[in-house]
């Protein structure tokens, strides 16, 4: 029988015919003349065609949330990393004096940075790419250099060439460094940042410190009053920052026409005191010489307008220099406060001016009328006696200021009686604040009526058991130089607006306290005390006298609580003076206080400081001499 299988099969068909397989497959089809395929390999395609789909309902699902939900929050956040809220800086306005002299303003400044270890690695990469590049070393050289050039004496290269050689991040080479000479440096050197600052400068240093105050920078870097006008009129100063939006691209450049938002700052209000900084200026120096000659534990000096009661002058020993920082003022001592407004004390017979004008208002006495005054009074309890031995006196009434006599004031102020006489008190302003525009006033303190007891009524009148501030002392003599009117002092004269726009301060309304006529006479009466000449007829202050001028005022000497009895000390007194210049025609009110001064000692009186800077004003304003007065007379014959 013949083999009919087919060569390279060994098999054949189910009728005898050999089985043909398909090329490549290694596997017969099978009955039905399809390819069979296993298990594993369809698992393998439903599970593709299973993912395949998945990735694509996935994709899907994104690209739908991306089109509608999800695209608003990309777009927002993409935008937020392009968009920049930038603020734009309002210059904190000006202080300055009564003549618009400038006393503090704001300086726009520029801090100078790098970071050295970026820019050296892109100096050496701009280098591989460019070999004519210059390299860091050459940079660093150019730089420095060129801060040599622009900022002179005012930088050390060697220090700017080391902080470029740091190989560190963010550095400050040079702070407060002007704007124009900024400018002139990052035109040349872009990399160097320039960052705005705001300096605070005070050209005449410690002029007016303990009133115009001092700033500090929060941590924003903005300039935030103290103490001081800096402080209570820190809002007016302050301003309106601006604002502005932009797109920036990765270059950190700002893209071209996205700018929008913007609103432009509104800089501060420029502050005009009623201070003279010129007055100013002598009179602090006055003070602290006085202080030094006499050994005061403290002194203060205020210069009223007469007329209107605006401050010229407001002086403290020990002040400080705002320029200089308040932290090194602090650690070398200086008084950062204001004490001619916080800080009160007895007064002393300065004083008796009160009692005098009460006494001639109510027609209880008139200038000439002579008292036999002993050399000491009960009264309430209590034995006043004067400051000298002496038998009964023909003192008038002249002579009781002029002579600063104790018991005849007292005999003076029994005729007012006690409710007069504390109405009078209230009428001078003693026992209130001022509504000076500075924070931290005192109001000194005057015992209630009701509360009176005791000897009291034998201190008041004599200017003891009550106290003050130098303010306040020179407020008493503003009434009697302002013919019997007293205006409330104020040392801020107006705000004006960065458009020029001026604010009147309210003027505050005066107190009508005596008669015009009370008041010339006691200040005629009160020449007394300046007069000199035989011993008789000689006042307590003349050493305040200035030739060619009538001068009324009044020597006070008060003794001080000692802390060991709780009782008045016999060694330590507030030493004061307060007068008008010129006495016949009112233009300034001076009033001095000197804490302890050492008595007996060169300047431990303040009557030769009022001649100080009265001697100065009338030189300086010029003004006319006085006409001839007559002499007074302190003692009957």
């Amino acid at each position: 029988m013949t083999d009919r299988r087919t060569p390279g099969t060994g098999r054949r068909g189910p009728s005898g015919a050999p089985r043909v397989v398909p090329p490549g497959t290694g596997r017969p089809p099978n009955r039905s003349g399809r390819i069979r395929t296993t298990a594993s390999t369809d698992g393998r395609f439903t599970f593709m065609r299973t993912l395949f789909a998945i990735i694509m309902v996935v994709a899907l699902v994104k690209l739908l949330w991306v089109q509608t939900i999800g695209g608003t929050e990309l777009a927002a956040r993409a935008e937020s990393q392009r968009q920049v809220h930038q603020v734009l800086p309002a210059t904190r306005g000006s202080i300055v004096d009564v003549s618009g002299d400038p006393i503090a303003f704001t300086r726009e400044a520029r801090d100078l940075s790098i970071q050295p270890k970026v820019e050296e690695a892109n100096a050496e990469e701009r280098r591989k790419l460019d070999s004519t590049k210059p390299g860091w070393d050459e940079l660093v050289d150019d730089i420095a250099d060129e801060f040599e050039r622009v900022l002179g004496d005012s930088v050390d290269r060697d220090e700017i060439e080391a902080k470029l050689d740091s190989g560190g991040g963010f550095t400050y080479l040079v702070r407060n460094v002007d704007v124009t000479q900024a400018n002139e440096i990052t035109k040349k050197f872009p990399m160097i940042g320039a960052e705005r600052v705001d300096i605070r400068e005070y050209p005449g240093g410690s002029l007016g410190a303990n009133v115009v105050g001092a700033t500090t920078k929060s941590d924003e870097g903005k300039l935030i009053g103290l103490q001081g006008i800096e402080a209570y009129f820190n809002d007016a100063l302050d301003g309106e920052d601006g604002r502005q939006t932009f797109d920036r691209a990765q270059d950190n450049t700002v893209i071209p026409g996205t700018l929008r938002n913007v609103s432009e700052p509104r800089d501060g209000d420029t502050v005009r005191l009623t201070l003279d900084a010129d007055l100013q200026w002598h009179v602090q120096k006055a003070i602290q010489s006085a202080k030094d000659s006499s050994g005061a534990e403290n002194a203060s000096a205020v210069v009223l307008d007469a007329h209107t009661g605006e401050v010229r002058a407001m002086a403290n020993d020990n002040t400080f220099n705002p320029a200089v920082g308040i932290g090194a003022e602090l650690e070398r001592g200086a008084d950062l406060g204001n004490p001619a407004i916080t800080s009160p004390f007895e007064p002393g017979s300065v004083q008796k001016i009160i009692t005098a004008a009460a006494a001639i208002e109510a027609g209880l006495t008139d200038p000439d009328e002579v008292h036999s005054v002993d050399g000491s009074i009960s009264m309430e309890g209590v034995t006043v006696a004067d400051a000298w031995e002496h038998g009964p006196t023909p003192y008038t009434t002249t002579g009781i200021f002029g002579k600063s006599s104790n018991v005849g004031t007292l005999m003076l102020a029994q005729r007012v009686g006690k409710q007069p006489f504390s109405e009078y008190l209230e009428k001078f302003g003693l026992g209130q604040r001022t509504g000076i525009a500075l924070a931290g006033e005192s109001e000194g303190l005057v015992p209630d009526l009701q509360n009176w007891q005791g000897g009291t009524f034998a201190n008041l009148p004599i200017g003891q058991g009550l106290s003050m501030t130098t303010l306040q002392m020179a407020g008493i003599y503003q009434a009697i130089a302002n013919d019997g009117v007293r205006v409330p002092p104020r040392i801020v004269a107006e705000q004006v607006g960065p458009d020029g726009a001026a604010v009147q301060t309210e003027r505050p309304e005066g107190v009508r306290v005596v008669s015009e006529e009370t008041a010339r006479t006691v200040r005629d009466m009160f020449r007394a005390v300046v007069q000199s000449g035989p011993g008789a007829q000689a006042g307590t202050g003349p050493q305040a006298a200035l030739a060619g001028y009538q001068i009324s005022g009044k020597t006070g000497t008060a003794q001080q609580i000692d802390p060991g009895c709780s009782c008045y000390s016999n060694s330590r007194y507030w030493i004061t003076f307060a007068g008008i210049l010129p006495a016949d025609d009112p233009e300034y009110v001076i009033a001095i206080m000197l804490d302890a001064p050492q008595r007996g000692v060169l300047g431990a009186s303040a009557a030769p400081l009022f001649h100080d800077i009265a001697s100065w004003l009338v030189n300086r304003d010029n003004i006319s001499p006085s006409a001839p007065a007559r002499e007074l007379i302190l003692q009957a014959q």
